[in-house]
């Protein structure tokens, strides 16, 4: 199988790339971070067009987009929009053009209507419905990246306990998430892949843990891993979801379920960044 992943170098694109080879798939890589020509705001971008007409199926992973701390600083602005609405015009006319199968992967926020990031979510998975794709709904998925401008409150968390020995936090970390592997996404989006024809369109498919853990937990398990790690909240309360919370629809669990649990996970990434970043890691 030739898949197409449309941001491949993003923190699940990345692990999504590495995941299908292992399996023996071929892969074509498309992110702009690899070069200016893979930058999907281009309308009629040749490199998409030759891409789209090799691959047997097509991942759109592609957004301007990252953690909090991101969305609350740019998701209001122009740019933030008018990135996303290209980026999806671009790609979903080029899969309607050549008529192939994909996955759009949208989030759990794609009903909450005051987020700029939910309302475009919200109309990329109304172009996957006319163009008869699935939609996959990520639930705060956490992985290694690379981007850290962007980065999400694990990667966020682990950074500050390494660079300050503290985690300062945003909130006073009593909104809860339900937190999935980024390898574990990756098995859900191969398994939908190869049962594309028989998925249900009338079922969400939510790509999440099934479990709910608050953000102070998150911050409790990652300093653990770190000697004389302080954790710090403040007082703020979450105005990024603003309390809203949704209910996964359990369909996904008929062909998939989640393998790693928050605490191994975590230790993954901890093991990573020490590694590679040389972290004063305690086992």
């Amino acid at each position: 199988m030739k898949y197409l992943i449309l941001g491949s170098s993003g923190q699940i694109g990345a692990a999504l790339v590495e995941y299908l080879q292992s399996l023996g798939h071929t892969v074509l890589l498309f992110d702009i971070a690899h070069a200016p020509q893979e930058d999907l705001r281009i309308y009629h971008n040749k490199l998409l067009r030759t891409y789209m007409k090799q691959a047997d199926f097509v991942f759109f992973l592609a957004f301007d987009v990252g953690g909090s701390r991101y969305l609350k600083k740019y998701q209001y602005t122009f740019e933030f929009l008018s990135n996303n609405v290209k980026i999806m015009n671009t790609t979903f006319d080029m899969l309607r053009r050549y008529k192939r199968k994909f996955i759009f992967a949208s989030s759990q926020m794609s009903n909450m209507l005051y987020s700029s990031y939910g309302i475009l979510k919200a109309l990329g998975e109304k172009h996957t419905h006319v163009l008869g794709g699935l939609v996959v709904k990520f639930w705060n998925v956490y992985g290694i990246e690379k981007d850290l401008e962007k980065a999400h409150v694990i990667t966020d968390f682990v950074l500050k306990a390494k660079n300050k020995s503290v985690i300062d936090m945003m909130t006073d970390g009593t909104e809860e998430r339900q937190f999935l592997y980024s390898n574990d996404a990756c098995e859900a989006l191969h398994i939908l892949s190869e049962k594309y024809d028989s998925i249900s369109r009338d079922k969400e498919l939510h790509v999440t843990s099934f479990e709910w853990e608050n953000i102070l937990q998150v911050a409790k398990i990652i300093a653990s891993h770190f000697k004389g790690t302080k954790i710090k909240p403040s007082l703020n309360k979450d105005d990024v979801q603003k309390f809203k919370r949704n209910e996964p629809d359990p369909y996904i669990l008929e062909h998939w379920r989640p393998k790693t649990s928050l605490e191994e996970g975590i230790k993954k990434i901890v093991e990573y960044y020490h590694r590679f970043l040389d972290l004063n890691y305690k086992k």
